[in-house]
């Protein structure tokens, strides 16, 4: 029964018509195939998202794969995120084409940070007896206690924020959460889907844009079929069964009247391009003042910044790392060193605790002890790599962990590639090294990774051996609690965002190697 919506609700009344031709009509997959073309596919703009190292691609498309497991957020020079992300909530019954709604989104978008997150992986954990009524296609799947809304609502909150997540895995074959939960970041816009989308009062508020998802019964029913008897390993019977006790009902009770919540009502979904372009133009104008952080030129370089003092010798070590003639022995030789007193300078803002020793003259001597628990190096990889021997001569039986960010050439943002922490690294001072920071764009990726690990942020010192004004500027102001230490910082980066009068790059000085094209400056000693 169709309910009618407000006045203020935008219907796209296009008509839906298939048609059968030749054998198709006795198959499933010739229904699926024969239906009509309508108009050509939306032209994708360009754009990527990112993934962490684990993550599977999402959509595939002729030209590119792309990745939806989001980033951390950018912040303007208050240090805070410019907005919250944006989410677009999906909803619409089982097999109406949401999924492939939001696809169509995500490529349409053209913006660099996307995550797709589906109410599929909150189903609750079954009792034994749940998951006998589900092998025997007896148990609701589309009833409203069928998800764990308490989870999904703390995690679309987090996502929301800009925050770090981890996701469950559920099995549709054995009706379980797998052990493995998908690690999901940040992301300028966020799109949820999920059959009951807009039945919950708590999810409703987290959502921006409230879109239905409206297909004929009879398409919905046919893709199910296909769906389940392809993908979920389930028999004709059952899904039929299943289809007539379960689905249809709840559609009708739970499903169907959310439709007066929303924004816009898509029939045919991801077919019904004129709406799909609607859509996307109104997420361009909300996403439009959300942008990098920069610094500002002029102004005096933060408290938290510490540069070691220029003697004559850390001068003239400067002098031979700088010098484009230096033969990479030398280049190597000398940047060790100057990591050494680097490493050495930056223990000294430690906090120390005063401790009594007794010497073998069995006299006390008051000295000092690092305060806290431990403390862990974290190198942006690969040029941050570099410095952890330094670290490792200093700081015996150190812990190490690692960060990889690579540059996306088409928004000239990082993405975080890999990542590998020490366990417990929360309770750690953390020392963040990277050979150079130019704008900092890998180094406030890096420090948000840090943040989502839960890692204090007067506990991250980032160490650098040369850092241009601009990329200082970034970071204290995103992050004004975190300690930058260097050994110098210059004034100027050029259009190709290099250090002037720089270092060069110092990846390939201190390697031998070519820049690979995609790696980020920062992991070749010019940080972006």
């Amino acid at each position: 029964m169709w309910t009618q919506p407000p006045s203020n609700l935008i219907v796209f009344n296009l008509h839906l018509f298939i048609y059968f031709c030749g054998s198709g009509e006795d198959s499933l997959d010739g229904l699926m195939r024969d239906r009509c073309p309508l108009t050509p596919s939306l032209s994708p703009r360009k754009r990527t998202t990112s993934q962490s190292k684990t993550e599977p691609p999402l959509l595939r498309t002729n030209k590119r794969t792309i990745y939806t497991a989001g980033r951390p957020p950018w912040y303007n020079v208050t240090g805070t995120t410019f907005k919250e992300a944006f989410v677009i909530g999906l909803c619409g019954g089982s097999a109406s084409g949401k999924t492939t709604v939001a696809n169509k989104i995500i490529e349409a978008l053209d913006v660099p940070w996307v995550v797709l997150l589906s109410m599929d992986s909150f189903y609750k954990v079954l009792s034994k007896e749940e998951q006998e009524l589900a092998a025997r296609n007896e148990y609701n799947f589309d009833h409203p206690d069928a998800f764990d809304f308490e989870l999904l609502v703390t995690v679309l909150r987090k996502l929301k924020k800009g925050k770090s997540i981890k996701v469950p895995v559920y099995d549709f074959t054995s009706h379980s959460r797998r052990k493995e939960w998908k690690t999901v970041y940040g992301a300028n816009v966020v799109i949820f889907e999920g059959i009951l989308a807009f039945a919950n009062k708590e999810l409703l508020k987290l959502l921006d844009m409230k879109v239905f998802v409206d297909t004929d019964s009879d398409i919905r029913l046919v893709r199910r079929l296909k769906r389940d008897i392809t993908n979920r390993g389930r028999d004709i019977a059952g899904v039929i069964k299943q289809y007539n006790k379960f689905v249809k009902p709840a559609f009708e009770q739970y499903i169907e009247p959310t439709v007066q919540v929303a924004d816009i009502v898509v029939p045919r979904g991801g077919e019904n391009f004129v709406a799909l372009d609607l859509i996307v133009q109104h997420v361009h104008s909300q996403l439009e003042k959300v942008s990098l952080a920069s610094a500002h030129q002029g102004q005096p370089l933060p408290k938290t910044l510490s540069v070691m003092e220029s003697t004559p010798q850390v001068r003239g070590m400067h002098t031979i790392i700088r010098n484009k003639e230096t033969s990479r022995d030398e280049f190597i030789f000398y940047s060790k060193r100057l990591m050494r007193l680097l490493i050495e300078h930056a223990l000294s803002f430690l906090p120390l605790k005063p401790v009594s020793v007794e010497t073998p003259q069995e006299t006390v001597y008051e000295g000092k002890r690092l305060s806290g628990k431990r403390i862990t190096g974290v190198s942006i990889l690969r040029a941050g790599e570099t410095m952890e021997q330094a670290l490792m001569a200093v700081c015996k039986d150190i812990r190490l962990g690692k960060i990889l960010i690579q540059t996306n050439h088409d928004t000239g943002e990082p993405e975080l590639h890999y990542l590998r922490l020490p366990k417990d690294i929360s309770e750690d001072y953390v020392i963040l090294m990277d050979s150079t920071v130019s704008t900092g764009a890998a180094a406030l990726m890096a420090v948000r990774v840090l943040l989502d690990h839960d890692v204090q942020e007067d506990k991250i010192f980032l160490l650098s051996l040369l850092m241009a004004e601009t990329g200082v500027h970034s970071v204290a102001y995103a992050f004004p609690n975190v300690r930058i230490i260097t050994t110098a910082v210059d004034k100027k980066v050029n259009d190709e965002f290099h250090i002037i009068p720089g270092i060069g790059n110092f990846g390939d000085r201190y390697f031998g190697t070519d820049a690979p094209s995609d790696w980020y400056e920062s992991d070749e000693g010019m940080d972006y």
